[in-house]
């Protein structure tokens, strides 16, 4: 287990963003460079290019994949003419011993979108809606009301978690609910749904409901900083109705490989099977995937560089004066007590994307942690717009 990082001092915190908050940017090869003076710019900027944008937008691991990842995929390149059957076998067989289930357990997606898109097919229809939190990530619910399924959404707790008695009321109301989606650490709010409330709601979900948690920030978890959260794989051995997604794309650096999985009982795994394309994952991803499950030192690098600059940049909101909301995740959501609509236009034009509007909370911005340096270019580009 990783030691818990130390309180940041205002020292520390200036030797992990850098002295001062001038501007920087980065190209797109990911090396950070000095900003134009169009950039640094204090009065409104030309919009910047894609080439000089710092993108705090998409929640990826600004520093990337395992060098093992890179050896794999390189290795991986000769086999590129046939298809990815046996790697596909062999991520599966390591998954199923990561996680200590069988391999009929486990289903690979190409990305953990493609895990909800299946569930969506396979477990909500007409007559059977979804039912989410408010705010909570969007992809299920596009995927349902593509296919004409109503989704139902719940607001969060006054704390940020999971509304879990309005979610199982709403599951079994007149019209039972085919798919129940819990997204913990929650993205966009980075906060976690405390274990023993979450055990005992999947438990408890009336019989026909499938209960989908996505997993995808697990890793960001740390144990002795959240000791409320806690994976709920094992529970999925033991009730058919619940399934756990996972993914390659945060703290394993491949969200551009596209790798994901789902665990499950393996008749529910089959039933997610028969909605799938064949062949869906990509002989590079499936290589990478295999490298980076095997690479602990690099997962755990990733995880102290994100808890470090997470403590960091938490600490300078709250010293301008934000509310950030207890982050479990490689990112932040800080309240700035004003619609965050023009903020975010204002941030693009100075080269820093951030996320988007939520409309269930209006005023609170969503910011993924990249390097120091690229920090550094946001907190400075913030503390322009908001003084402006």
């Amino acid at each position: 287990m990783e030691p818990s990082a130390p309180s940041l001092s205002r020292r520390r915190f200036t030797q992990l963003l850098g002295l001062g908050l001038a501007s920087t940017a980065v190209g797109t090869a990911g090396a950070v460079r000095p900003a134009t003076a169009a950039t640094a710019a204090t009065a409104a900027p030309a919009a910047a290019s894609p080439a000089n944008i710092v993108r705090l937008s998409a929640n990826e691991n600004p520093y990337g994949p395992s060098p093992k990842a890179f050896d794999a995929m390189r290795q991986a390149f000769g086999l590129a003419w046939r298809y990815p059957d046996e790697g596909m076998d062999a991520l599966v067989a390591d998954l199923a011993h990561h996680h200590k289930v069988g391999t009929g357990a486990v289903l690979l997606g190409n990305g953990s979108s493609e895990i909800l898109k299946l569930c969506a097919a396979a477990f909500s229809g007409p007559g059977r809606p979804v039912v989410m939190a408010d705010p909570a990530f969007e992809a299920l619910a596009i995927y349902a009301h593509a296919a004409g399924v109503e989704v139902i959404k719940v607001p969060l707790t006054a704390d940020y978690q999971h509304d879990l008695a309005r979610m199982q009321a709403a599951a079994g109301a007149n019209q039972p609910a085919g798919l129940v989606y819990v997204c913990n650490p929650n993205n966009p709010t980075a906060t976690v749904t405390a274990k023993d409330r979450l055990s005992a709601f999947l438990t408890g979900l009336p019989a026909g409901v499938t209960a989908l948690v996505d997993e995808a920030y697990f890793h960001y978890a740390d144990p002795e900083d959240h000791p409320l959260y806690q994976s709920v794989v094992p529970l999925t051995q033991e009730h058919p109705n619940v399934i756990v997604a996972r993914t390659f794309s945060k703290v394993y650096g491949m969200a551009g490989l596209r790798c994901g999985y789902a665990v499950a009982r393996p008749e529910t795994i089959e039933l997610l099977r028969a909605q799938q394309s064949w062949d869906s994952i990509n002989a590079m991803a499936l290589a990478a995937a295999r490298a980076s499950l095997a690479d602990g030192e690099h997962t755990a690098l990733s995880r102290r560089r994100n808890r470090e600059t997470r403590a960091a940049v938490t600490a300078e909101l709250e010293r301008m004066g934000y509310r950030v909301l207890p982050s479990a995740t490689n990112f932040l959501m800080a309240d700035l007590r004003r619609p965050v609509g023009p903020v975010i236009a204002a941030l693009h034009q100075r080269g820093v994307q951030v996320g988007r509007v939520f409309p269930a909370l209006p005023t609170h911005l969503r910011v993924t942690l990249g390097t120091p340096p690229q920090m550094k270019t946001c907190l400075a580009a913030l503390r322009q717009v908001l003084a402006g």
